[in-house]
């Protein structure tokens, strides 16, 4: 054991290898442990298929182990303080640190020429594992969330009436069952292969679906005017999005579970076409998150718009207000959750309920509802109640809000 080892990384996560107990005791020491994935097993079997070719170095990686963990607050310091430098290999990273003698801090070391991660098809190799690991680290995100919602995900798309979405329930069979087979076997065969990547249009098609329908949502809010109405709107809403944003989150797990089948199957059949994949397969990704935080953020945006119409009339519309308000809330955390999902940071703001009582002291809110109350006598329209009895029904309201806060 020479207390070396080797730490490369990319944009998502970063690897240890080395001497299994070196491996443990670097972690441990900096708190990361627990944090940590082993990759004993196909993902190791993967790396010497490639060392194969370089019979050395693939004997090195026989003699080593690694463990993998998500790029965090807790370990992005790791960069910094031994000085990972960037690699031949696009968007990756390395360093090399030990322990020599009794020194009691891991120091970085000079990487000499008989470094394994050196050799470029080795880094390449494990760029490639890197990018699966940290895809199927979301995917088990994705299924954790899925989880707490309560719903199950294949109940909401079989309640959809649109064909092509129901495709997906099959697709997601054909999919896991490939994982398996990768879990198991350690590899992609031919036959794996061929009942999956003509997958990749069922996914994109949902994905479609529920983008159109994340824009119909926005455009029922903006189109609903009646403060009335908003209530309503907005609880159907909230539901309808819930829905979407489940569906959507199937997306992005299937899809980054094709990836990771993707590839397995080139690292296996044409590992020098690996980091042009990888790299892709990364921009891919980008864009399909960009284009749904867009969306997202539309929808939030009119909602919002819908909720300040809501506060602009508090004095006749109170219940209708905090409905509005609750639901937009409530939106907002499940697209929080959603997004977190995704590594996009989401900066949405709970929005207060107004309390009639402060409303009743705004000369706005006053000058709405005689406005209001103005049009509706002018129609024909029966007016409930005098100034003095709006005020007999809205303290009664208001008295609950004192009776909450105390």
């Amino acid at each position: 054991m020479d207390n070396k080892i080797q730490l490369i990384s990319d944009s998502d996560g970063l690897t240890v290898i080395g001497d299994p107990a070196d491996v443990e005791h670097f972690l441990a020491s900096e708190g990361l442990l627990s944090l940590s994935k082993d990759l004993v097993g196909p993902r190791l079997a993967a790396l010497l298929r490639i060392g194969a070719v370089v019979a050395r170095a693939g004997s090195e990686i026989a003699a080593h182990s690694g463990r993998w963990l998500k790029l965090t607050e807790e370990s992005a310091h790791l960069f910094k303080k031994y000085g990972l430098m960037e690699t031949k290999v696009p968007g990756i990273s390395h360093a090399m640190v030990g322990k020599p003698g009794s020194i009691q801090s891991w120091l970085q070391v000079t990487t000499g020429s008989g470094s394994l991660l050196t050799n470029p098809a080795i880094l390449s190799g494990a760029a490639g594992i890197m990018a699966q690991l940290a895809l199927q680290h979301q995917m088990s995100e994705i299924k954790s969330q899925l989880a707490a919602i309560g719903k199950k995900v294949d109940d909401v798309i079989r309640a959809q009436k649109d064909a092509e979405l129901g495709k997906m329930f099959g697709a997601g069979e054909d999919i896991e069952s490939a994982l398996a087979v990768l879990e198991v076997v350690g590899r992609v065969d031919d036959d794996t292969w061929s009942t999956v990547q003509g997958r990749t249009h069922t996914i994109t098609d949902a994905l479609g679906w529920v983008l159109r329908r994340l824009d119909a949502l926005a455009e029922r809010m903006e189109g609903t005017t009646k403060i009335g109405d908003l209530a309503k709107t907005a609880k159907e809403v909230e539901s309808e999005v819930r829905e979407s944003l489940i569906v959507l989150a199937r997306c992005f797990e299937l899809q980054g579970a094709l990836d990771v089948l993707r590839l397995e199957r080139v690292l296996d059949k044409s590992p020098a076409e690996l980091d042009g994949l990888r790299q892709a397969l990364t921009i891919d990704r980008q864009r399909r998150r960009q284009l749904v935080s867009q969306k997202i953020e539309d929808l939030t945006a009119r909602m919002r718009a819908a909720a300040g119409a809501a506060n602009a009339n508090v004095l006749l519309h109170l219940p209708a207000h905090r409905a509005v308000v609750g639901s937009i809330n409530r939106v907002g955390v499940t697209v929080d959750e959603f997004l977190r999902l995704l590594g996009i940071e989401s900066v949405h703001r709970s929005l207060e309920a107004t309390r009639w009582w402060d409303a009743a002291r705004d000369p706005g809110q006053l000058k709405n509802a005689a406005t209001e109350a103005g049009r509706k006598a002018a129609a024909g329209a029966v007016v409930v109640g005098t100034v003095a009895a709006l005020w007999a029904n809205r303290a009664a309201l208001a008295g609950e809000e004192r009776g909450e806060e105390e």
